[in-house]
């Protein structure tokens, strides 16, 4: 076994990496951007190396550089993780030139599973099932356009050095294909550096399911069942289960069967991932090979009971599969869902900054959180937005849902937005809990899992109102006299909105106790504030939650629901019309892509007006209400900061 390894990856997966190499007694060297310079992977090593500039290009993507750092450290190995170096064909090469041990595939097998194309045709000749489609050279637009319209719609465009959905586009019809086209290869180069595409027969109602693989240096190889993930957004995974439901034994073992073949084909080496389409009719068909560890893979761990980066250090290291296929099993049921920051209501547009406060559920036998980073840590535009991932494991999918449901309810982000409510309404939503899976749920239960705001209840913004009181007074408990008074009880009045709903608060204050008013609802009022935890007391009822305060405003958790406050000043009678003028900013750092309307334009709330690259992915940015595009304050490639205004915007008055 190796003494020292070189993780050659940030965030998640190179926490977890450090775990188990901690726990075998191998010593770790983390590397890091600027920054990453004070990442928890950083902290978790027992060294860490510079290797650059934050931006991935100059750091995690520069192989000479990871090499000498592994060098320098003494380290025997280098763990690419997932991501970034992990199919990197010539960087496996330069590791084994160096002396180093790659943890991962071998050249020949990274080689042939790094261009889809490539690897569609080794497919086809051992024998594995395809989905239609066409996997050639000839680039042109007019080849690719006819060939989709010989395909016929819809059509998938994959780029073919692609992965984790980037470079990739649904296409209903041939009028859209050029400019999806268009989009996919310029999302493609910005990810992989090859704009080379591949085109697939959309298969409607699909659903994506992937089987681990395992080989070592001794031929020998083995399947761990599969994986379920159909719950996808634009192409990105984002809720993950082990077993897929439904699925027979006899099916599990076709699908395992051609897995193996996929792997044997190439000799695969290490942890490998083979992905299938699965049509209603029980038909599959190959997809693609990913030579690495995924995202999804502690589901897996979950009802195999195994460590699976454990596997990939030992058969690095030389040593046999530990076990063979007929001793493997798996008990229970096993979700993932990925924890972001983004914004779900904009468009799942990322979100960055300073983690104010982070609480994750209790962690054990059941629940599992895999985080890249903690409280005070900042969410940087550099890389993939995800804060965490969160597992659970019972006995059933009935069990596992609902312990996901609970887990959901204790995760709490403030600092960033996040998607935690919108996981919630998914894992709750009928289609979901039934098992209706397919790879446009998302789509299909846009109504539930996009709903109207609706108003908080009065309580919501009464604990607002006396979290506010007792962090004035710096109160810790009932009874204290901290009330002021002048010929009678003093009153005041707090102001705030959450979402579109806003609400006065009248607090008249007795002493110890307060009276809380709010249009007809009044209540009598005390409580205890101990940093962001406040116990309260409503006419004799006790309600706990949490209070985050910010900048004129605070994020409140109660009963597993999140709510984002502003506080407002009551004496401000500023008309809400104002002049008519509103604008655009960028939301963070990024490049123009292109400009989709004409300055002068009337547009729809909603209506996409430019897209903006930014964390590798093009992101349509759009209305803020019905009005007209006065002027576009920037242009195509040009590169702009956050909070930049881009368009001057007129609102259209009734």
């Amino acid at each position: 076994m190796f003494e020292k390894i070189l993780i050659a990856n940030r965030g998640e997966i190179a926490c977890r990496i450090i775990r188990t190499a901690r726990r075998l007694g191998i010593k770790t060297v983390a590397v890091f951007s600027d920054a990453d310079a004070n990442a928890r992977h950083v902290r978790l090593a027992e060294e860490a190396v510079r290797i650059g500039p934050a931006a991935a290009r100059e750091s995690y993507l520069c192989g000479d550089k990871i090499i000498a750092a592994a060098q320098r450290t003494g380290a025997q190995a280098i763990h690419p993780g997932y991501g970034f170096l992990s199919e990197n064909e010539a960087f496996c090469r330069a590791c084994a030139e160096a002396g180093l041990v790659f943890i991962g595939p071998p050249v020949e097998a990274i080689r042939a599973m790094g261009s889809k194309s490539e690897a569609k045709k080794l497919m086809e000749k051992a024998g594995v099932p395809l989905t239609p489609g066409y996997h050639g050279d000839d680039q042109s637009p007019e080849r690719l356009l006819g060939e989709a319209d010989a395909i016929g719609y819809p059509v998938l465009i994959k780029a073919a050095a692609g992965g984790g959905g980037k470079g990739m586009r649904r296409v209903e019809r041939h009028d859209d294909f050029l400019a999806e086209l268009a989009s996919c290869q310029r999302e493609a180069v910005s990810s992989f550096g090859d704009a080379h595409v591949l085109i697939e027969r959309y298969v409607v109602r699909p659903r994506h399911v992937e089987i681990q693989v395992f080989g070592d240096k001794h031929g020998n190889m083995v399947h761990l069942f599969e994986r379920d993930c159909s719950v996808q957004r634009r192409h990105q995974k984002v809720l993950e289960e082990a077993p897929a439901p439904g699925l027979t034994d006899e099916h599990r073992a076709e699908m395992g069967r051609a897995a193996l073949e996929a792997a044997r084909a190439i000799k695969y080496v290490g942890a490998g991932t083979v992905e299938f389409i699965l049509a209603p009719d029980g038909v599959f068909y190959f997809m693609e090979m990913n030579a690495r560890l995924q995202v999804e893979h502690p589901v897996t761990e979950m009802i195999t009971g195994l460590d699976l980066v454990e596997w990939q250090l030992r058969i690095a290291a030389g040593e046999p599969l530990p076990l063979e296929q007929e001793q493997l099993t798996f008990r229970g049921h096993a979700l993932e869902a990925r924890i972001y920051a983004e914004d779900p209501a904009k468009g799942f547009l990322p979100s960055i900054g300073k983690l104010r406060h982070l609480s994750t559920p209790a962690e054990g036998a059941h629940v599992r959180v895999d985080a890249g980073v903690e409280q005070s840590d900042v969410i940087s535009p550099h890389y993939d937005p995800m804060i965490a991932k969160l597992i659970v494991w019972d006995e059933t999918r009935e069990k596992a849902l609902s312990r996901m449901r609970r887990a959901l309810g204790d995760f709490q982000i403030s600092g960033v937005a996040s998607n935690i409510g919108f996981l919630s309404r998914l894992v709750a939503c009928d289609a979901f809990a039934q098992a209706n899976l397919d790879t446009a749920l998302i789509e299909r239960e846009s109504a539930a899992l996009f709903p109207p705001d609706a108003p908080p209840a009065d309580e919501v913004f009464f604990l607002a109102a006396l979290a506010q009181i007792l962090g004035e007074q710096g109160a810790s408990g009932c009874g204290r006299q901290d009330g002021w008074r002048l010929n009678g009880a003093f009153s005041r009045a707090m102001a705030f909105r959450c979402g579109e709903f806003e609400r006065t608060v009248d607090a008249t204050y007795f002493g110890d106790t307060f009276r809380l008013a709010s249009g007809k609802h009044a209540v009598n009022a005390c409580g205890r504030l101990r940093g962001d935890a406040i116990a309260a007391e409503f006419d004799g009822r006790r309600v706990r939650a949490v209070v985050v305060p910010g900048h004129n405003a605070l994020d409140l958790f109660l009963d597993g629901a999140a709510h984002k406050l502003q506080k407002l000043d009551p004496l401000d009678v500023a008309t809400e019309g104002g002049a008519g003028h509103g604008g655009l900013l960028a939301p963070m750092p990024g490049r123009i892509i292109a400009l989709l309307v004409e300055p002068g334009e009337r547009v729809e709330k909603g209506a996409p007006l430019l897209v903006l690259e930014a964390m590798k992915m093009e992101h349509k940015l759009t209305a803020p209400a019905t009005g007209a595009v006065k002027a576009f304050l920037c242009a195509a490639d040009d590169q702009v900061s956050e909070g930049a205004e881009l368009v001057e915007f007129e609102l259209e008055t009734v």
